[in-house]
């Protein structure tokens, strides 16, 4: 696929979560996607935090997005590493929706879910009786989502005129890494929840062992549409900013083979399975001493 498309980036000089200006670039990392382009994935001294360098603005970024490989928009099923995707989401959405009702204490609620997808868990959680409002900017995904699972999402700019003290929960899963107006939807986030509610929010971790392993070849930065590059300690002093406080930590077991798989193939050339399922199996190794080094982590979070 030819790529040329006229586009806007923005060049960050202070860091995009702490606003230091020590910052420093630390790998290269190419679209796999999309545009095949290399971005250069840069790193702050002082929280932590990486991020893609010169991004497509909002208005732009939506080509890098046009893909049938895609699977958060387009929901495919082809080849094998999407099937297992497909297998894995089967099992993780119960366990996602028990995660929400253990750490809400309830059994059904108001719940927002932000970049929905093609909202299979808006679904799930839908039919487990509570009221939900999912979000999601792309066209496409909501349309497949209506096919898929006979919900409608709504364009992530209702986000603002949502009511105040709203939500029990709050829920976004591998999506903040995408948003361009990062403090702007967190600032959000705390007005809409009700007293006692609950943020939960999945992202990437560059700290874990999978991603050193593959380096620039992980997965996981998946440039330019992850514009962010989260550590545990970067994830902590985000939410501090915007008043939450990280009350637990939970891992993302399946993400760790999930991303390998991809990155091998990134790496190589090859889907070369058994080679993924190992670093997979080490990285979750390391997990189970300690949480912070999981491939994916779940953040829960109160105001």
């Amino acid at each position: 696929m030819l790529f040329f498309v006229v586009m806007k980036f923005i060049h960050y000089t202070n860091c995009p979560i702490c606003n230091s200006s020590n910052i420093d670039a630390v790998s290269e990392s190419k679209d796999e996607t999309v545009s095949k382009k290399l971005f250069q994935v840069w790193e702050c001294n002082a929280c932590s935090v990486r991020f893609t360098q010169d991004i497509p603005k909002a208005d732009d970024i939506d080509a890098y997005y046009k893909s049938d490989a895609y699977i958060s928009h387009s929901d495919t099923s082809k080849g094998f590493i999407n099937k297992l995707y497909h297998l894995a989401r089967s099992y993780t959405l119960g366990l996602k929706k028990r995660l929400v009702q253990k750490n809400s204490s309830k059994r059904n609620g108001n719940l927002l879910d932000v970049g929905a997808g093609t909202g299979a868990f808006a679904a799930c959680m839908k039919k487990a009786g509570w009221h939900v409002t999912a979000l999601e900017p792309d066209e496409t995904a909501r349309i497949n989502a209506g096919k898929a699972h006979n919900i409608v999402l709504q364009p992530s700019e209702n986000l603002f005129k949502l009511e105040p003290d709203s939500f029990d929960v709050i829920t976004l899963w591998h999506v903040l890494e995408h948003v361009h107006d990062l403090h702007e939807y967190l600032n959000a986030f705390h007005n809409l929840l009700n007293k006692g509610g609950s943020l939960i929010i999945a992202v990437p971790n560059y700290t874990s062992y999978d991603a050193t392993v593959y380096s620039g070849a992980w997965a996981a930065y998946d440039v330019p549409r992850h514009l962010y590059h989260f550590s545990p300690k970067s994830m902590k002093h985000l939410l501090h900013q915007h008043g939450f406080k990280v009350k637990s930590y939970k891992p993302m077991w399946f993400d760790s083979f999930y991303i390998s798989l991809l990155s091998e193939k990134y790496l190589t050339g090859k889907n070369r399975p058994l080679k993924a399922f190992l670093t997979g199996f080490i990285s979750n190794l390391y997990a189970l001493r300690e949480t912070h080094e999981c491939s994916s982590i779940i953040y829960i979070a109160k105001k």
